[in-house]
């Protein structure tokens, strides 16, 4: 399993991204198996989406609604992968899955270890060692590889100085005019600029990629082992990370399964959802599945299947890492998104990681003169209780559609799968979300 750190959705090549040569590692290995299009994290921040991962069970279910550890009595795909003889490691983002005692590291790498989680030949040398450790002991394994690019700070900029005392090494600096900015975001010189950055620091996420298959390669386990690669959630800009938005919570999925995954192959039409790692994981290895997970395998998928039930997919949020609840709950099928913003109320102002660098700033100040950049700044700060967007024609969310009467039946359609969500899943939000629609 290797990840990304904030990675948006499109900004692969092999997603969609503009960017030349940005990402050849990922899309090579996007060549060798499939790519998913419609999958998503369940929760579009660090700990509690990894933590989904690894449990099965949606934030309120494994007790890592934010940066808390899951709860002990809830099992993990490690201590099941333990029980079974895999050697199992990690490097960097270690302090994401706690408590430490319930993953069962056999190897456990940090981020200091790895150059702030950010060296590509780091990661080849740490990777090679498992990989020999594993060949050596004739011990099937489970690495999982988080790079931690491209998380702010960004290569090259200021904020990267000052976390980090010194710029870090790399390889490409993409200029400010090779940048795509996102469409939720302003074109504007400090965005643009920004946007370069984490570009930048995309690029040496990708190159850690290719560092670590390379290893793989190298000790001759590629050809049996299943590679998945996808991010934690979006970048760490407005209207991406650590909300409900498209943006926030579609991830760049890829899975490579040699024999079994038809290469350069792509699935266009199934949701797949953080929820579903652990049990497909557990069923394409032939284990036992973990108990009360909320997931389920998409292997029947991977093996050219389809699966009618998989039309929509439901995301939630509940707090920051700085521990302010923002609760929010969304549901989306293949053309539109209802958000629940159970926070807003008019006066809460609305404050994550994204908004400390360069491109809130620079949309505060030129919100002075612009009306339609106050606009958006406004609705990022202050939001909505109720947002519906047509995601397959506004994949940006920049109109929203609640009030519009020929969209309520729609809108109220969506309201009663959402509650239904909530009551199958003795989500704690219902009784706020039910009185809403009463």
């Amino acid at each position: 399993m290797i990840t990304a750190d904030d990675m948006n959705w499109d900004t692969p090549g092999a997603f969609g991204g503009k960017t030349p040569n940005i990402t050849p590692n990922i899309d090579r290995l996007a060549s060798e198996g499939v790519r998913f299009l419609r999958a998503h994290v369940t929760v579009a921040v660090c700990q509690p989406s990894r933590s989904v991962w690894m449990t099965g069970r949606y934030p309120h279910r494994n007790g890592a609604e934010g940066f808390q550890p899951i709860r002990t009595d809830v099992p993990t795909l490690q201590e099941q992968l333990h029980a079974a003889g895999y050697l199992n490691g990690i490097m960097a983002k270690n302090e994401h899955l706690a408590p430490r005692e319930k993953f069962c590291w056999d190897t456990y790498v940090t981020a200091a270890e790895l150059g702030q989680g950010r060296s590509p030949q780091l990661y080849y040398r740490h990777a090679k060692a498992f990989f020999e450790k594993a060949k050596a002991e004739g011990k099937p394994f489970f690495l999982m590889a988080n790079s931690q690019d491209p998380h702010r700070p960004f290569a090259g900029s200021e904020q990267e100085l000052k976390h980090f005392k010194k710029h870090l090494d790399f390889t490409r600096q993409i200029k400010p005019e090779e940048a795509v900015v996102p469409g939720f975001l302003p074109d504007i010189p400090e965005v643009r600029k920004e946007v370069a950055e984490y570009m930048t620091s995309a690029y040496r996420c990708d190159q850690t990629v290719g560092e670590v298959l390379r290893a793989l390669r190298e000790t001759g386990l590629d050809r049996n082992t299943i590679v998945m690669f996808l991010s934690d959630n979006g970048m760490s800009f407005p209207f991406s990370k650590t909300n409900c938005y498209f943006n926030s919570t579609r991830t760049p999925w890829i899975v490579r399964w040699p024999g079994v995954v038809k290469p350069n192959s792509v699935d266009r039409d199934h949701f797949i959802s953080g929820i579903d790692f652990t049990p497909t994981v557990l069923d394409a290895l032939g284990l036992p599945p973990l108990a009360g997970v909320d997931g389920k395998s998409f292997v029947p998928l991977l093996k050219g299947g389809s699966d009618p039930s998989r039309d929509r997919v439901v995301t939630v949020f509940h707090e920051t890492s700085a521990r302010k609840r923002y609760e929010m709950r969304c549901i989306q099928n293949r053309k539109y998104g209802y958000i629940f913003n159970a926070w807003s109320d008019g006066k809460t102002v609305f404050r994550n990681e994204s908004q400390n660098g360069l491109t809130f700033n620079a949309m505060k100040a030129a919100a002075e003169k612009d009306k339609a950049i106050a606009a958006r700044v406004q609705m990022f700060l202050y939001r909505t209780p109720e947002e519906f967007y047509d995601f397959q024609a506004d994949p940006n969310a920049l109109r929203n559609l609640i009030a519009e009467p020929k969209f309520k039946p729609e809108i109220d359609r969506m309201r009663r799968e959402l509650l239904a969500w909530m009551q199958a899943k003795n989500d704690p939000l219902e009784p706020v979300f039910r009185k809403r629609l009463s």
